[in-house]
Protein backbone atom coordinates (compact mmCIF):
# COMPACT_ATOMS: atom_id res chain seq x y z
CA UNK A 1 0.00 0.00 0.00
CA UNK A 2 2.95 2.26 0.05
CA UNK A 3 3.93 4.40 3.42
CA UNK A 4 0.64 6.10 4.56
CA UNK A 5 0.43 8.80 7.47
CA UNK A 6 -2.11 7.03 9.17
CA UNK A 7 -0.21 3.50 9.15
CA UNK A 8 0.83 2.11 12.58
CA UNK A 9 4.20 2.48 11.51
CA UNK A 10 3.90 5.85 10.36
CA UNK A 11 2.42 6.59 13.69
CA UNK A 12 4.98 4.36 16.19
CA UNK A 13 7.80 5.98 14.39
CA UNK A 14 6.37 9.52 14.84
CA UNK A 15 6.00 8.89 18.46
CA UNK A 16 9.85 7.51 18.20
CA UNK A 17 10.93 10.72 16.63
CA UNK A 18 8.79 13.03 19.17
CA UNK A 19 10.66 11.21 21.76
CA UNK A 20 13.64 11.58 20.27
CA UNK A 21 13.36 15.42 20.67
CA UNK A 22 11.70 15.69 24.15
CA UNK A 23 12.31 12.56 26.62
CA UNK A 24 15.65 11.61 24.16
CA UNK A 25 16.76 14.89 25.10
CA UNK A 26 15.64 14.83 28.66
CA UNK A 27 17.92 11.57 29.38
CA UNK A 28 20.86 12.82 27.47
CA UNK A 29 20.53 15.65 30.07
CA UNK A 30 19.68 13.71 32.76
CA UNK A 31 22.80 11.40 32.31
CA UNK A 32 25.25 13.84 32.39
CA UNK A 33 24.97 13.78 36.97
CA UNK A 34 21.57 14.59 37.10
CA UNK A 35 20.85 18.03 34.98
CA UNK A 36 24.44 18.86 34.10
CA UNK A 37 25.23 20.77 37.52
CA UNK A 38 28.19 19.89 39.66
CA UNK A 39 26.13 19.89 42.46
CA UNK A 40 23.76 16.92 41.85
CA UNK A 41 21.30 17.83 44.04
CA UNK A 42 19.61 20.16 42.10
CA UNK A 43 19.16 17.77 39.40
CA UNK A 44 18.42 14.57 42.21
CA UNK A 45 15.63 17.35 44.39
CA UNK A 46 13.98 17.91 40.41
CA UNK A 47 13.82 13.77 39.79
CA UNK A 48 12.17 13.34 43.05
CA UNK A 49 9.34 15.73 42.37
CA UNK A 50 9.47 14.82 38.76
CA UNK A 51 9.29 11.50 39.51
CA UNK A 52 6.39 11.71 42.48
CA UNK A 53 4.12 14.19 39.93
CA UNK A 54 4.70 11.38 37.29
CA UNK A 55 3.51 9.00 39.71
CA UNK A 56 -0.01 10.71 40.93
CA UNK A 57 -0.80 11.81 37.38
CA UNK A 58 0.33 8.55 35.58
CA UNK A 59 -3.20 6.98 36.98
CA UNK A 60 -5.29 10.06 35.51
CA UNK A 61 -3.10 10.18 32.37
CA UNK A 62 -5.01 7.08 30.27
CA UNK A 63 -8.83 8.48 31.16
CA UNK A 64 -6.95 11.92 29.64
CA UNK A 65 -5.58 10.07 26.54
CA UNK A 66 -8.88 8.40 25.93
CA UNK A 67 -11.03 11.21 26.22
CA UNK A 68 -8.72 14.15 24.28
CA UNK A 69 -7.17 11.68 22.10
CA UNK A 70 -2.90 11.20 21.51
CA UNK A 71 -2.58 14.51 20.02
CA UNK A 72 -3.20 16.75 22.53
CA UNK A 73 -2.14 14.28 24.81
CA UNK A 74 1.14 14.53 23.77
CA UNK A 75 1.41 17.64 22.46
CA UNK A 76 0.60 19.42 26.31
CA UNK A 77 2.77 16.47 27.56
CA UNK A 78 5.98 17.56 25.78
CA UNK A 79 5.66 21.76 26.32
CA UNK A 80 6.74 20.95 29.64
CA UNK A 81 9.83 19.09 28.25
CA UNK A 82 11.65 22.96 27.63
CA UNK A 83 10.68 24.08 30.88
CA UNK A 84 12.57 21.40 32.70
CA UNK A 85 15.76 22.63 30.27
CA UNK A 86 15.14 26.29 30.95
CA UNK A 87 15.64 25.57 34.82
CA UNK A 88 18.84 24.56 34.91
CA UNK A 89 19.68 27.40 32.25
CA UNK A 90 18.03 29.88 34.67
CA UNK A 91 20.16 28.02 37.43
CA UNK A 92 23.42 28.36 35.65
CA UNK A 93 23.09 32.68 36.51
CA UNK A 94 20.46 32.48 39.40
CA UNK A 95 21.37 29.40 41.27
CA UNK A 96 17.81 29.27 42.83
CA UNK A 97 17.28 25.38 43.18
CA UNK A 98 13.43 25.81 43.68
CA UNK A 99 12.58 26.78 40.03
CA UNK A 100 14.11 23.48 38.88
CA UNK A 101 12.24 21.74 41.02
CA UNK A 102 8.83 23.19 40.43
CA UNK A 103 9.99 22.61 36.47
CA UNK A 104 10.32 18.88 37.62
CA UNK A 105 6.80 18.02 38.95
CA UNK A 106 5.42 19.96 35.83
CA UNK A 107 7.53 17.90 33.82
CA UNK A 108 6.07 14.24 35.73
CA UNK A 109 2.51 16.13 34.81
CA UNK A 110 3.42 16.09 31.08
CA UNK A 111 5.67 13.09 30.84
CA UNK A 112 2.61 10.90 32.43
CA UNK A 113 0.74 12.13 29.35
CA UNK A 114 3.15 11.58 27.13
CA UNK A 115 4.32 8.24 27.67
CA UNK A 116 0.90 6.84 28.38
CA UNK A 117 0.04 7.88 24.78
CA UNK A 118 3.09 6.85 23.41
CA UNK A 119 2.57 3.30 25.43
CA UNK A 120 -0.94 2.89 24.18
CA UNK A 121 -0.19 3.47 20.52
CA UNK A 122 3.06 1.59 20.42
CA UNK A 123 1.13 -1.24 22.10
CA UNK A 124 -2.11 -1.06 20.31
CA UNK A 125 -1.68 -0.09 16.59
CA UNK A 126 0.64 -2.79 15.40
CA UNK A 127 -0.66 -5.96 14.81
CA UNK A 128 0.07 -9.32 17.34
CA UNK A 129 2.70 -10.94 15.33
CA UNK A 130 4.47 -7.12 14.81
CA UNK A 131 4.76 -5.73 18.44
CA UNK A 132 8.05 -6.98 19.28
CA UNK A 133 9.01 -5.66 16.42
CA UNK A 134 7.21 -2.14 16.63
CA UNK A 135 8.77 -1.55 20.43
CA UNK A 136 11.76 -2.12 18.64
CA UNK A 137 11.57 0.67 16.45
CA UNK A 138 10.06 3.16 18.62
CA UNK A 139 12.86 2.48 21.42
CA UNK A 140 15.83 2.31 18.68
CA UNK A 141 14.19 6.07 17.23
CA UNK A 142 13.24 7.48 21.19
CA UNK A 143 17.34 6.94 22.01
CA UNK A 144 18.61 7.93 18.93
CA UNK A 145 18.15 11.05 20.68
CA UNK A 146 20.03 9.83 23.54
CA UNK A 147 22.86 9.23 21.51
CA UNK A 148 22.49 12.94 19.59
CA UNK A 149 21.75 14.58 22.94
CA UNK A 150 24.93 13.35 24.04
CA UNK A 151 27.02 14.07 21.33
CA UNK A 152 25.89 18.11 22.08
CA UNK A 153 28.19 18.47 25.20
CA UNK A 154 30.85 16.09 24.05
CA UNK A 155 31.61 18.56 21.16
CA UNK A 156 31.02 21.22 23.32
CA UNK A 157 33.20 20.01 26.23
CA UNK A 158 35.57 18.38 24.22
CA UNK A 159 38.95 19.94 25.21
CA UNK A 160 38.21 20.22 28.70
CA UNK A 161 39.11 17.14 31.44
CA UNK A 162 37.27 18.67 34.27
CA UNK A 163 33.89 18.39 35.43
CA UNK A 164 31.18 21.53 35.44
CA UNK A 165 28.02 22.68 34.83
CA UNK A 166 26.65 21.98 31.36
CA UNK A 167 27.24 25.69 29.12
CA UNK A 168 24.58 27.68 28.44
CA UNK A 169 24.56 27.13 24.54
CA UNK A 170 24.00 23.10 25.48
CA UNK A 171 20.68 24.24 27.77
CA UNK A 172 19.88 26.18 24.68
CA UNK A 173 20.06 23.23 22.37
CA UNK A 174 18.02 20.91 24.10
CA UNK A 175 15.63 23.56 24.26
CA UNK A 176 15.25 24.03 20.74
CA UNK A 177 14.91 20.44 19.98
CA UNK A 178 12.57 19.46 22.63
CA UNK A 179 10.00 22.74 21.14
CA UNK A 180 10.55 21.00 17.41
CA UNK A 181 9.13 17.61 18.99
CA UNK A 182 6.14 19.32 20.78
CA UNK A 183 4.89 20.60 17.54
CA UNK A 184 5.25 17.16 15.56
CA UNK A 185 2.84 16.51 18.13
CA UNK A 186 0.25 18.44 16.56
CA UNK A 187 0.93 16.50 12.93
CA UNK A 188 -0.64 12.89 15.11
CA UNK A 189 -3.46 10.82 13.53
CA UNK A 190 -6.48 10.32 15.43
CA UNK A 191 -6.75 6.56 16.15
CA UNK A 192 -10.12 5.96 14.60
CA UNK A 193 -8.26 6.76 11.67
CA UNK A 194 -5.10 4.42 12.18
CA UNK A 195 -5.56 1.53 9.36
CA UNK A 196 -3.47 -1.47 9.36
CA UNK A 197 -2.04 -2.79 6.10
CA UNK A 198 -4.25 -5.81 5.75
CA UNK A 199 -7.50 -3.16 5.89
CA UNK A 200 -7.76 -3.88 9.53
CA UNK A 201 -8.82 -0.69 11.78
CA UNK A 202 -7.69 -0.77 15.79
CA UNK A 203 -10.35 -1.95 18.40
CA UNK A 204 -11.25 1.57 20.09
CA UNK A 205 -13.82 1.28 23.51
CA UNK A 206 -16.04 3.98 23.36
CA UNK A 207 -15.18 6.36 26.59
CA UNK A 208 -17.49 5.91 29.35
CA UNK A 209 -17.47 9.02 31.93
CA UNK A 210 -14.55 10.45 33.93
CA UNK A 211 -15.69 8.30 36.62
CA UNK A 212 -15.76 5.20 34.94
CA UNK A 213 -12.67 5.83 33.20
CA UNK A 214 -11.00 6.55 36.75
CA UNK A 215 -12.83 3.38 38.28
CA UNK A 216 -11.70 1.10 35.20
CA UNK A 217 -7.98 2.49 35.69
CA UNK A 218 -8.20 1.69 39.24
CA UNK A 219 -9.58 -1.96 39.25
CA UNK A 220 -5.94 -2.43 37.73
CA UNK A 221 -4.58 -2.92 41.04
CA UNK A 222 -7.09 -5.57 41.80
CA UNK A 223 -5.94 -7.17 37.96
CA UNK A 224 -3.87 -9.80 39.02
CA UNK A 225 -1.68 -10.09 35.50
CA UNK A 226 -0.45 -6.25 36.54
CA UNK A 227 -0.08 -7.09 40.15
CA UNK A 228 2.31 -9.97 39.57
CA UNK A 229 4.17 -7.30 37.21
CA UNK A 230 4.43 -4.36 40.06
CA UNK A 231 7.99 -5.28 40.98
CA UNK A 232 9.07 -5.54 37.15
CA UNK A 233 7.73 -1.58 36.98
CA UNK A 234 8.95 -0.56 40.05
CA UNK A 235 12.46 -2.13 39.01
CA UNK A 236 11.98 -0.99 36.09
CA UNK A 237 13.47 3.05 36.31
CA UNK A 238 14.84 2.81 39.85
CA UNK A 239 18.05 1.91 38.87
CA UNK A 240 18.86 5.67 36.69
CA UNK A 241 19.88 7.15 40.09
CA UNK A 242 22.45 4.79 40.46
CA UNK A 243 23.72 4.47 36.81
CA UNK A 244 23.50 8.52 36.02
CA UNK A 245 24.34 10.39 39.43
CA UNK A 246 26.27 7.44 40.95
CA UNK A 247 28.22 5.37 38.28
CA UNK A 248 28.37 8.87 36.30
CA UNK A 249 30.08 10.36 38.73
CA UNK A 250 33.14 8.63 38.64
CA UNK A 251 33.80 10.29 35.07
CA UNK A 252 34.56 13.48 33.34
CA UNK A 253 32.15 15.51 32.34
CA UNK A 254 33.55 15.02 28.12
CA UNK A 255 33.49 11.16 29.44
CA UNK A 256 30.06 10.94 30.32
CA UNK A 257 29.11 12.11 27.10
CA UNK A 258 31.13 9.74 25.64
CA UNK A 259 29.61 7.10 27.86
CA UNK A 260 25.84 8.52 26.81
CA UNK A 261 26.19 8.10 23.56
CA UNK A 262 27.34 4.24 23.68
CA UNK A 263 24.57 3.81 26.81
CA UNK A 264 22.12 4.84 24.34
CA UNK A 265 23.08 3.60 21.47
CA UNK A 266 23.31 0.00 23.20
CA UNK A 267 19.76 0.60 23.56
CA UNK A 268 19.15 0.64 20.14
CA UNK A 269 20.58 -2.18 19.48
CA UNK A 270 19.20 -4.12 22.71
CA UNK A 271 15.30 -3.04 22.41
CA UNK A 272 15.74 -3.74 18.11
CA UNK A 273 17.29 -7.01 18.66
CA UNK A 274 15.39 -8.14 21.59
CA UNK A 275 12.17 -6.79 19.77
CA UNK A 276 13.03 -9.39 16.59
CA UNK A 277 13.37 -12.22 18.98
CA UNK A 278 9.73 -11.73 21.01
CA UNK A 279 8.21 -11.49 17.44
CA UNK A 280 10.02 -15.05 16.23
CA UNK A 281 6.60 -16.94 14.84
CA UNK A 282 8.55 -20.18 15.08
CA UNK A 283 7.66 -20.94 18.46
CA UNK A 284 4.26 -20.59 20.59
CA UNK A 285 4.06 -16.89 22.38
CA UNK A 286 4.14 -18.75 25.32
CA UNK A 287 7.48 -19.75 25.18
CA UNK A 288 8.67 -16.70 23.68
CA UNK A 289 7.94 -15.02 26.80
CA UNK A 290 9.41 -17.22 29.11
CA UNK A 291 12.64 -17.36 27.01
CA UNK A 292 12.72 -13.39 26.88
CA UNK A 293 12.56 -13.72 30.30
CA UNK A 294 15.54 -16.01 30.85
CA UNK A 295 17.12 -14.54 28.58
CA UNK A 296 17.47 -10.81 30.40
CA UNK A 297 17.64 -12.46 33.91
CA UNK A 298 20.77 -14.12 32.79
CA UNK A 299 22.19 -11.03 31.37
CA UNK A 300 20.86 -8.86 34.47
CA UNK A 301 22.98 -11.16 36.99
CA UNK A 302 26.28 -10.99 35.11
CA UNK A 303 25.91 -7.16 34.56
CA UNK A 304 24.92 -6.26 38.03
CA UNK A 305 27.50 -8.85 39.79
CA UNK A 306 30.17 -7.08 37.11
CA UNK A 307 29.09 -3.63 38.82
CA UNK A 308 29.23 -4.72 42.27
CA UNK A 309 33.61 -5.58 41.36
CA UNK A 310 33.39 -2.06 40.29
CA UNK A 311 31.51 -0.32 42.98
CA UNK A 312 34.16 -1.87 45.08
CA UNK A 313 37.24 0.64 43.59
CA UNK A 314 35.29 3.78 45.09
CA UNK A 315 32.85 4.70 47.86
CA UNK A 316 30.47 7.41 48.52
CA UNK A 317 33.92 8.93 50.97
CA UNK A 318 35.94 9.31 47.91
CA UNK A 319 36.45 12.74 46.52
CA UNK A 320 34.58 13.25 43.31
CA UNK A 321 35.32 11.49 40.25
CA UNK A 322 37.19 12.77 37.27
CA UNK A 323 38.17 10.11 35.24
CA UNK A 324 39.24 10.33 31.39
CA UNK A 325 38.57 8.24 28.42
CA UNK A 326 42.12 9.37 27.73
CA UNK A 327 43.20 7.01 30.51
CA UNK A 328 43.04 3.93 28.38
CA UNK A 329 42.76 1.09 30.33
CA UNK A 330 41.39 2.39 33.41
CA UNK A 331 38.83 3.42 31.14
CA UNK A 332 38.09 0.19 29.29
CA UNK A 333 36.26 -1.84 32.35
CA UNK A 334 33.68 0.76 33.53
CA UNK A 335 33.25 1.85 30.43
CA UNK A 336 31.81 -1.84 28.50
CA UNK A 337 29.79 -2.26 32.04
CA UNK A 338 27.95 1.03 31.21
CA UNK A 339 27.13 -0.08 27.84
CA UNK A 340 25.78 -3.43 29.12
CA UNK A 341 23.69 -0.82 31.92
CA UNK A 342 22.37 0.48 28.36
CA UNK A 343 21.77 -3.00 26.80
CA UNK A 344 20.21 -4.22 29.94
CA UNK A 345 17.53 -1.53 30.64
CA UNK A 346 16.39 -1.93 26.80
CA UNK A 347 15.81 -5.30 27.04
CA UNK A 348 13.95 -4.63 30.26
CA UNK A 349 11.71 -2.34 29.30
CA UNK A 350 10.74 -3.85 25.77
CA UNK A 351 10.40 -6.75 27.47
CA UNK A 352 7.63 -5.04 29.96
CA UNK A 353 5.62 -3.33 27.26
CA UNK A 354 5.42 -6.87 24.67
CA UNK A 355 4.06 -8.75 28.17
CA UNK A 356 1.38 -5.67 28.54
CA UNK A 357 0.79 -5.92 24.23
CA UNK A 358 0.60 -9.40 24.76
CA UNK A 359 -2.92 -9.22 27.13
CA UNK A 360 -5.28 -6.98 25.06
CA UNK A 361 -4.97 -5.15 21.49
CA UNK A 362 -7.70 -2.33 22.82
CA UNK A 363 -5.83 1.27 22.37
CA UNK A 364 -8.16 2.22 25.24
CA UNK A 365 -7.22 -0.65 27.91
CA UNK A 366 -3.70 -0.52 26.61
CA UNK A 367 -3.68 3.06 27.63
CA UNK A 368 -4.77 2.46 30.92
CA UNK A 369 -2.27 -0.16 30.79
CA UNK A 370 0.67 2.09 30.20
CA UNK A 371 -0.37 4.86 33.10
CA UNK A 372 -0.54 1.95 35.51
CA UNK A 373 2.84 0.99 34.31
CA UNK A 374 4.29 4.45 34.15
CA UNK A 375 3.18 5.36 37.37
CA UNK A 376 4.87 2.32 39.44
CA UNK A 377 8.17 3.05 37.27
CA UNK A 378 7.87 6.18 38.84
CA UNK A 379 7.03 6.02 41.68
CA UNK A 380 10.20 4.00 42.03
CA UNK A 381 12.23 6.85 40.39
CA UNK A 382 10.84 9.01 42.90
CA UNK A 383 12.16 6.92 45.37
CA UNK A 384 15.50 6.17 44.15
CA UNK A 385 16.29 9.45 43.37
CA UNK A 386 15.49 10.33 46.78
CA UNK A 387 17.75 8.06 48.30
CA UNK A 388 20.65 8.93 46.23
CA UNK A 389 20.02 12.88 47.46
CA UNK A 390 20.41 11.22 51.34
CA UNK A 391 23.89 10.18 50.31
CA UNK A 392 23.28 6.54 51.11
CA UNK A 393 26.40 4.23 50.53
CA UNK A 394 26.90 3.35 46.72
CA UNK A 395 27.24 -0.12 47.40
CA UNK A 396 23.98 -0.28 49.57
CA UNK A 397 22.49 1.68 46.81
CA UNK A 398 22.96 -1.08 43.97
CA UNK A 399 22.54 -4.25 46.38
CA UNK A 400 18.65 -2.57 46.28
CA UNK A 401 18.46 -2.27 42.38
CA UNK A 402 20.23 -5.64 42.33
CA UNK A 403 17.30 -7.33 44.87
CA UNK A 404 14.36 -5.38 43.34
CA UNK A 405 15.79 -7.01 39.74
CA UNK A 406 15.39 -10.20 41.21
CA UNK A 407 12.49 -9.51 42.99
CA UNK A 408 10.54 -9.06 39.33
CA UNK A 409 11.39 -12.28 37.71
CA UNK A 410 8.78 -14.88 39.89
CA UNK A 411 5.57 -12.55 38.90
CA UNK A 412 6.88 -11.93 35.26
CA UNK A 413 7.49 -15.81 35.00
CA UNK A 414 3.40 -16.91 35.97
CA UNK A 415 2.31 -14.17 33.68
CA UNK A 416 5.00 -15.29 30.90
CA UNK A 417 3.48 -18.57 31.50
CA UNK A 418 0.15 -18.15 30.70
CA UNK A 419 0.18 -16.32 28.36
CA UNK A 420 -2.65 -17.07 25.36
CA UNK A 421 -1.34 -17.11 21.70
CA UNK A 422 -3.90 -14.41 21.08
CA UNK A 423 -5.38 -11.13 23.26
CA UNK A 424 -8.43 -11.78 24.62
CA UNK A 425 -10.10 -9.40 22.02
CA UNK A 426 -8.66 -11.21 19.29
CA UNK A 427 -9.98 -14.78 20.71
CA UNK A 428 -13.43 -13.13 21.22
CA UNK A 429 -13.62 -11.88 17.55
CA UNK A 430 -12.55 -14.80 15.75
CA UNK A 431 -15.42 -16.90 18.00
CA UNK A 432 -18.11 -14.00 17.15
CA UNK A 433 -17.05 -14.20 13.64
CA UNK A 434 -16.66 -17.92 13.23
CA UNK A 435 -20.46 -17.99 15.08
CA UNK A 436 -21.61 -15.32 11.81
CA UNK A 437 -20.31 -17.59 9.40
CA UNK A 438 -21.79 -20.56 10.48
CA UNK A 439 -25.26 -18.61 10.98
CA UNK A 440 -25.02 -17.67 7.29
CA UNK A 441 -24.17 -21.23 6.29
CA UNK A 442 -27.09 -22.14 8.04
CA UNK A 443 -29.13 -19.60 6.62
CA UNK A 444 -27.82 -20.43 2.41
Amino acid sequence: MGFRWNSPLAQVLAVGLICFCCPGMYNALNSLGAGGQVDSKIGQNANVALNTCFALFGLLAGAIHNKIGPKWTIFIGCSTYCLYAGSFLSYNHHKTGWFSIIAGALLGVGAAMLWTAQGAIMMAYPSEQEKGRYIGYFWATFNAGGVVGSIIPLVINFKSTSTGPLADSIYIAFMCIMALGTFIGLTLAAPSKIVRNNGDKIRIQEFPTWTGEVIATLKLFLDWRMVVLIPMFLSSNWFYAYQFATVQGWFSIRTQSLNNILYWGAQIVGSYGFGRVLDFQGVPRRTRGLWGLAIISVFFIITWVGGIFFQKTYTINDPAGNHDFSEGSIYIGPLFLYIFYGLGDAAWQTYCYWLMGALSNDVTVLSRYSGFYKCIQSSGGAISWRINALKVPFMTELIICFALLGASIPGAFVLANRLEEHSEEAVHIEHHESKLDEKHEIQA
